[in-house]
């Protein structure tokens, strides 16, 4: 069994020994996403990682290239997490969530009580490892990985559940773990309802007789072309879950989908969201509310990239009507939606512990990683 290094040791402990006194958990559900390193001390730790990934960011000689990148881009970085407050808030939020999430499936889904929820970050502490070694000493053998990335991208969701099957070859190799895999949720009832009520909010911040003219920005995090020529899902199930909002709002406003932070010169998914906001603004658009579509709670795609950086650039330009749409975070309306996503996963997960698209992998993947993940989790 691989050792934990001493920062996942005083993350075990903590998280242990605040359930000391509550009963064994039933049904375990690991909560993957990026994660975002806590301080200025682990930025470089945490690019190295996801330069490091192929999954997400395809480089030549990647081994290599993620030292040198890492190494280059650590001072910029650690300066964009200084202005938003030294360190990624996205353990907070998630931590939160999963408290909360907790509380709601034991009530609506007694059967699978009690519940607990764990973190596995693909970049940042708690990574997986940590992650698989709470569950084991908690004793889980009912498992869920639940992404919460609303929509599936083999960079992001899929780089997580590779991860999760590779070190579930030392962690659990007698597979006394039972896994079920919720891979994406892009149009999900109340993560729509959650959604279109932090847009309403927002546009309540306009004036009355201005707020139909405000277009509304939906941001996701953009992809390489080259991953989006394989064959990925992602830029579809962005765009239904921004049609789903905007049907459930009845098209009250004009409405844009824009991408945002691309890394590298090589072609990426676009318009790129700060382009977009310029471009509007010298059409005479002035008003513009920017929706974090595939981001559910804040980190710094959201507090800098967004708020500091684009709103820096439009201010610049003359653009002063630019405001943001609240991230999900802690919304009880959301947390809601995350149980009862878990709730109806579970009462077909023995028959179907992975969805039929996630069964299909990429028309031009050549990773057989990925092929070993679906029949891992098939089982």
């Amino acid at each position: 069994m691989p050792m934990m290094p001493v920062s996942a040791m005083r993350f075990f402990a903590t998280t242990t020994s605040d359930n000391l006194h509550k009963p064994k958990p039933k049904t375990g559900i690991v909560l993957m996403n990026l994660g975002g390193p806590a301080n200025e001390d682990e930025v470089h730790d945490f690019l190295l990682r996801l330069f490091s990934d192929g999954d997400l960011i395809p480089l030549p000689l990647q081994k290599y290239a993620a030292q040198v990148i890492a190494k280059r881009r650590t001072p910029k970085i650690k300066e964009q997490y200084n202005q938003i407050g030294g360190g990624s808030p996205i353990l907070k939020w998630t931590r939160q969530q999963g408290e909360m999430m907790e509380k709601v499936l034991d009530k609506i889904s007694p059967e699978t009580a009690p519940h607990k929820h764990y973190i596995a970050f693909r970049y940042a502490h708690p990574l997986t490892p940590e992650a698989l070694s709470e569950m084991k000493a908690d004793g889980i053998e009912r498992a869920v990985a639940f992404t919460q990335y609303p929509q599936y991208s083999c960079s992001t969701t899929g780089s997580s559940m590779n991860e999760l099957y590779r070190q579930l070859q030392e962690w659990d190799p007698e597979r006394k773990m039972k896994w079920s895999v919720i891979d994406r949720w892009h149009t999900h009832p109340g993560l729509v309802q959650a959604v279109a009520n932090h847009i309403v909010a927002g546009l309540e911040k306009y004036p009355e007789e201005s707020r139909d003219k405000v277009v509304i920005l939906f941001s996701a995090h953009s992809l390489p072309m080259e991953i989006v020529n394989k064959g990925d899902y992602y830029p579809s199930e962005v765009a239904a879950t921004v049609e789903a909002v905007m049907k459930l709002l009845k098209y009250r406003n004009s409405y844009r989908l824009v991408w945002q932070s691309q890394v590298g010169p090589r072609p990426w998914l676009g318009p790129q969201t700060n382009a977009a906001i310029l471009g509007l603004g010298e059409k005479g658009f002035n008003d513009q509310l920017l929706v974090p579509i595939a981001f559910t709670s804040d980190h710094v795609e959201t507090l800098f990239e967004l708020d500091l950086e684009y709103g820096e650039e439009a201010r610049e330009a003359g653009i002063t009507g630019l405001t943001r749409a609240e991230s999900l975070n802690a919304d009880p309306v959301f947390i809601d939606a995350m149980a009862d996503i878990v709730k109806n996963h579970l009462k077909e997960a023995d028959s179907s512990p992975i969805s039929k698209q996630f069964k299909v992998r990429c028309p031009g993947c050549t990773n057989e990683t990925c092929q070993n993940t679906r029949d891992f989790f098939d089982e």
